[in-house]
């Protein structure tokens, strides 16, 4: 493992909250409904893809593309007001793989507009040799495009890589590029992660050296089974260094 790539929203901060608000505020200002259950439907997915295909309020590019700038708009203002929470274990890890002088990359479908916000209020930008987001491809995740170009801009391999995740749709993106990737259980139950490489509950008392033997646990198997059996761990599991 010589990078890792970190999704952002549910693996380095938690902004659910204010995401889901600013869909409601949004709803309220346009006069549209919100489908049962469209916020955990559209998680980590573009808004390009959420607003015609989840929500059904547009089909027009440039229409998507205002409802869009606005919802960004609203979710950033709340984060302004309220503040965002890193998530347990992160920040350490940021600053673990730093010191050890492996490099990190935001692999997000959020704007950028969005990260620059958050960093701004947090100073996590400092952990970050590369920054990739919703902005810098066409196909967002379950495709692999973020996490590729992610890759590309650590100048690795994306072999070399693990991706950190939470979202369905982006471990799904990590399988089809070929990365091997970690599950974090803070938006989905442990048990529903099974198709990600190792599932943990959370990132807190995690390592570079845990990192390392999840990656080269998935590296390890053929390439036909690189993501067939997935195993489960816990901090008391953790591999011994």
């Amino acid at each position: 493992m010589k990078g890792v790539i970190f999704d952002w929203d549910g693996v380095v901060i938690d902004s659910s909250s204010q995401h889901e608000r600013s869909w409601e505020l949004l709803a309220a200002e346009i006069s549209k409904p919100l489908p049962p259950g469209h916020f955990k439907l559209g998680f980590g997915q573009k808004n390009e893809l959420i607003i015609p295909e989840i929500l059904h309020w547009a089909t027009l590019p440039q229409e998507i593309k205002t409802l869009a700038d606005r919802k960004e708009s609203l979710y950033r203002a709340l984060v302004r007001e309220s503040g965002v929470h890193i998530l347990p274990g992160a920040r350490e890890l940021l600053a673990a793989l730093r010191d050890q002088n492996i490099p990190a990359a935001v692999g997000s479908s959020t704007p950028r507009e969005n990260l620059n916000t958050i960093f701004a209020a947090t100073g996590l930008d400092q952990y970050f040799t590369a920054i990739v987001c919703g902005d810098d491809v066409t196909n967002g995740k379950p495709a692999p495009d973020i996490f590729l170009l992610a890759a590309e801009k650590l100048h690795l391999a994306p072999a070399d890589c693990l991706v950190i995740e939470d979202a369905h749709v982006g471990i799904e993106a990590a399988r089809r590029a070929r990365i091997p990737v970690l599950a974090v259980a803070t938006t989905n139950p442990l048990q529903d992660l099974h198709l990600a490489t190792a599932a943990l509950p959370s990132l807190a008392g995690s390592t570079p050296a845990h990192l390392i033997a999840i990656h080269q646990s998935g590296a390890s198997k053929k390439r036909g089974e690189l993501f067939a059996k997935p195993k489960k761990l816990t901090p008391s599991k953790w591999p011994r260094f």
